[in-house]
């Protein structure tokens, strides 16, 4: 088993790094480098926010919760869609339009910057910062997840399975930059979507069929197949609340920024949410029809008990296909983790490079040097966060678990009024930035009524902007014409 998987890795990461080297030779300018040049069209936009989103979460956590409790966990399934949609069909077109008209930003902090005439620097510096930390910390914990896989699947020593999870991704990312990691997300995204639907029919049929699975599901217990199990209305209302991060994550909205034109929006909303919806359902899937198999091969479930149920999904590879199989079924997990931490390398990137060292240090400097140092930023992250993960039980990897609600409150409601309110103000976007970022933190220090910190997180920065932005003098004449400008290229008004 192991040689048939080690040739499926080594051919897999062998082609995402001669993606790399194809995008080395397109990259041209710092733009392009952390942008694409704003020519990725509907199709890899699409794909490319979806495998950046979904980690190797959505193959080992998603089914291994699901296999533990039941149907009750896709209720986060049902929130991500949701916030996903939301995203795309209010946000999306919008922001790729309003970067533009504001100076052709390329990152989120040089948006607010140039979006709210923020002579100060004061939001470029903040966002700068907790971009830096969370997307930091993000990659440790990506890091940590491809080592795991490693480590479990080739009988690795934990800190070379950190180097062969990490070089990979770090090569291709290094020398091509965003064209390399959306080239390479659309194939890790394919590949994610096409393990999510064959796994799960081969794991219904190897289980007896539809009908017998579900029986053996329900003699198991009823609970599995009730979606309100252990679940109270926070829960469920928390649970949803996922959503709402999807208006602040960096590394997805990037993704909006990068596009052709927000015409292809439409385009690439259907495309991505029909993969978002195949994959996560495909994911559930796995771990509900899992409980079956393993109730009808009582002898196998020492695999996937006492701790290990995230590990169903490669069980069930292992088990029910021919190792060459397997080995691209679990390439799948690799591609996951890959396309996410290759995603939070470059954003944390640009965060250095386009608004610390330009903004602050080198104003003047060349695209050519700024691209060489958004490639040695991306190795000094990429350092900070091995160092990181070489504990994997390390408390900071925790926070991780956060960092989603600390940029949704943070970020997601700024960048909603950004786009669809002229009278938000730049001490508005600051106020609502620094009580959404302090309100999780204090909430997941208190954990209130054990409702999700991004919940409250959310409304208190969106009541943020809109007092302090109502109380604070109004925009200047320039500001509301470069919001009305941008407003009507959505529209085609202009």
């Amino acid at each position: 088993m192991t040689l048939p998987l080690l040739v499926t890795f080594l051919v897999y990461i062998s082609g995402m790094i001669i993606i790399g080297l194809i995008a080395f030779k397109a990259t041209r300018n710092f733009g392009d480098y952390i942008l694409g040049g704003r020519k990725i069209g509907g199709f890899v936009t699409a794909l490319s926010a979806g495998a950046s989103d979904m980690s190797g979460w959505l193959l080992m956590g998603l089914p291994g919760a699901v296999f533990l409790f039941g149907i009750s966990q896709s209720w986060i399934a049902i929130g991500l869609v949701i916030g996903a949609y939301l995203n795309w069909l209010l946000i999306a077109g919008r922001l790729r339009v309003f970067t533009e008209v504001n100076h052709n930003a390329l990152t989120l902090p040089d948006y607010f910057s140039y979006r709210f005439a923020d002579d100060s620097r004061i939001l470029r510096l903040f966002s700068a910062v907790v971009i830096l930390v969370f997307f930091t910390i993000y990659c440790a914990s990506g890091i940590v997840a491809g080592a795991k896989l490693f480590e479990s699947t080739f009988g690795m020593s934990y800190p070379m399975a950190m180097i062969a999870g990490m070089s990979a991704t770090l090569i291709y990312t290094l020398i091509g930059g965003f064209l390399a990691v959306s080239w390479t997300d659309t194939i890790q995204a394919s590949l994610m979507m096409f393990a999510l639907i064959i796994t799960p029919i081969m794991v219904i049929i190897h289980a007896g069929g539809f009908d017998d699975a579900m029986m053996m599901i329900q003699a198991k217990s009823a609970s599995y197949l009730d979606i309100f199990t252990h679940m109270d209305w926070i829960a469920i209302i928390s649970l949803l609340g996922w959503g709402l991060g999807y208006f602040g994550q960096p590394h997805i909205l990037a993704r909006f920024m990068a596009a052709d034109s927000h015409k292809v929006m439409k385009k690439a909303r259907r495309i991505s949410m029909t993969w978002m919806i195949l994959c996560l359902g495909g994911a559930i899937a796995v771990g509900f029809f899992g409980i079956a198999y393993f109730a009808g091969h009582p002898e196998m479930m020492y695999l996937v008990d006492q701790g290990k149920q995230e590990r169903i999904f490669i069980e069930l590879s292992k088990l029910l296909f021919n190792p060459w199989m397997a080995g691209i079924l679990l390439a799948a997990i690799l591609a996951a983790v890959m396309s996410t931490l290759s995603c939070q390398l470059l954003v944390s990137s640009s965060a250095i490079t386009e608004d610390l060292y330009r903004a602050f240090f080198r104003p003047k400097a060349s695209q050519k040097e700024l691209v060489w140092v958004g490639r040695a930023m991306v190795l000094l992250v990429s350092i900070i966060a091995f160092l990181l993960a070489l504990n994997p039980e390390s408390s900071v990897l925790g926070l991780v678990a956060h960092a989603w609600a600390g940029f949704g409150a943070a970020f997601g409601p700024v960048i909603i009024f950004s786009v669809f309110w002229h009278r938000m103000t730049r001490m508005g976007a600051l106020l609502g930035m620094v009580v959404g970022a302090l309100t999780v933190l204090v909430w997941i220090f208190y954990n209130w009524f054990n409702l999700y910190s991004l919940i409250p997180g959310f409304i208190f920065s969106s009541v943020a902007i809109i007092v302090v932005s109502l109380l604070d003098k109004k925009p200047a004449g320039d500001i509301v014409k470069q919001f009305n400008k941008a407003n009507d290229l959505f529209h085609n008004k202009a």
